[in-house]
């Protein structure tokens, strides 16, 4: 069955997507930037670049990190983090909806495999 992927273009330089957005969610599943660039199979660094990408377009972080100590650091999405996940989310499953009908069809044109 297609599926649709969505990506947010807020200005000439920001976007949102699949990606930034399911790396906010492994951060606040796991509480760290670098637990869950791993979960992605990417660096800390580049985990840490698209968070950094994230803060600048919205002017303010959405993500919270705790200074390491006895247990080490940590980091969770911030209130802007969360609305950020949520409304993506939202957005994501309007789209999906909207376009089912469309995706369907698309699905029925290419027929049984080796068809043809």
């Amino acid at each position: 069955m297609p599926s649709l992927s969505l990506r947010i273009q807020l200005d000439p330089e920001g976007r949102i997507g699949p990606g930034k957005i399911e790396l906010l969610e492994k951060i606040a599943a796991l509480g760290s930037i670098s637990a869950a660039g791993r979960a992605m199979e990417m660096s800390y660094r580049r985990a840490w670049g698209l968070v950094e990408e994230l803060n600048a377009l919205f002017g303010q972080p959405v993500v919270e990190r705790q200074i390491g100590g006895k247990n080490g650091g940590g980091a969770s999405l911030t209130r802007l983090g969360e609305v950020l996940v949520t409304r993506f989310r939202a957005v994501e499953r309007a789209a999906a909806a909207a376009a089912a009908e469309h995706l369907a069809a698309l699905q029925a044109e290419i027929g049984p495999a080796g068809a043809g």
